[in-house]
């Protein structure tokens, strides 16, 4: 099982324009999707497209549209019931592919409502199953609540997957030894806040084919206590990292349509391939196919298995001396 937990869940609206978006000028939509959102939420969605077993935990109110979409899209879902409304993310798409995100903050989660989403956590995974805590959190929990969680998933022998950013994560590598991830995805971005070094720079050698400046920086994550890194590289692919060894994964070539939730599905396949036992090649394999496979869908869209190409996922081992 694969309990993913949406702290800051969303509708996501994608509006596609049909020329570049013209900043202070008027641009004209072609077309609009919504769609539930949040990062757990779209793990979940891609998981359910594979037939795996997995359930998203959110905060919403019982009638809020997010939770009529979440039945939509068939995911099995634990609501921790509130009295606010879902946020609307606006997410705005170019012909080129390039994406521009407006994101709300989000409704505050009070002390009661932060324990009731632990607790359901809690209650829907058992020892061995897997838990990803995704996405930003809204308003209320300090800085560091998925640090405090990802301690008390620990005692409770779960596996915890974690793909957040900015002070959450930053908060999280402050409390690796007593709080380190099996897995933690960021970007490149966040691996150079979490490290400590230059995160343009991770991205740019990536972009001119040099991955080892990426892996350099997830080892030294690794050598802290997290079991994984699978550090996202846009465009150029990921970057696998383990105590065993560190992969490159480039994905198959795509037209890009929306980036949107592909960092999501990476995580999904990932996930999807670790509760198959594959090695941790086919680990990133499966998780470069899937970011891939949804950057070339519409929208919020996650790939499923067909949409996913695998055969043309290059994987290679890298030296790190």
């Amino acid at each position: 099982m694969i309990i993913t937990f949406t702290a800051n869940p969303s509708i996501d609206r994608t509006a596609d324009l049909s020329v570049a978006l013209e900043r202070g000028g008027v641009n004209r939509i072609v077309s609009v999707d919504d769609g539930p959102g949040g990062k757990g939420i779209n793990v979940s969605r891609a998981l359910v497209l594979a037939g795996a077993e997995t359930s998203a935990v959110f905060p919403a109110p019982a009638g809020d549209p997010l939770v009529q979409a979440v039945k939509e899209a068939n995911v099995p879902f634990t609501l921790v019931e509130r009295d606010v409304r879902a946020r609307t993310n606006l997410t705005v798409t170019e012909p080129d592919g390039t994406t521009t995100k407006i994101n709300e903050p989000g409704s505050p989660l009070d002390d009661d409502a932060q324990r009731a989403c632990l607790d359901a956590l809690l209650e829907a995974a058992k020892p061995g199953d897997w838990v990803a805590l995704c996405g930003s959190l809204p308003p209320g929990p300090s800085e560091d609540w998925y640090a405090r969680m990802v301690a008390e998933f620990k005692q409770a022998g779960l596996q915890i997957a974690v793909d957040t950013s900015d002070a959450p994560l930053v908060a999280l590598a402050k409390h690796l030894e007593d709080a380190a991830p099996n897995i933690l995805k960021p970007n490149g971005l966040e691996l150079g806040q979490l490290v400590g070094v230059d995160g343009p720079a991770i991205e740019a050698a990536a972009e001119n084919g040099d991955f080892l400046p990426a892996a350099h920086a997830a080892r030294k994550l690794v050598d802290r206590g997290v079991t994984a890194v699978l550090a996202t590289l846009g465009a150029a692919g990921a970057v696998l990292v383990t105590a065993d060894g560190a992969w490159v994964g480039n994905p198959p070539p795509i037209t890009p349509v929306s980036t949107v939730g592909a960092g999501d599905s990476s995580l999904a396949g990932l996930l999807l391939a670790l509760t198959q036992n594959l090695d941790p090649a086919e680990c990133l394999r499966h998780a470069v196919a899937y970011g891939s496979g949804a950057t070339a869908l519409a929208g919020t869209g996650v790939p499923s298995p067909d949409q996913v190409d695998l055969d043309r996922t290059k994987i290679t081992e890298l030296p790190l001396g």
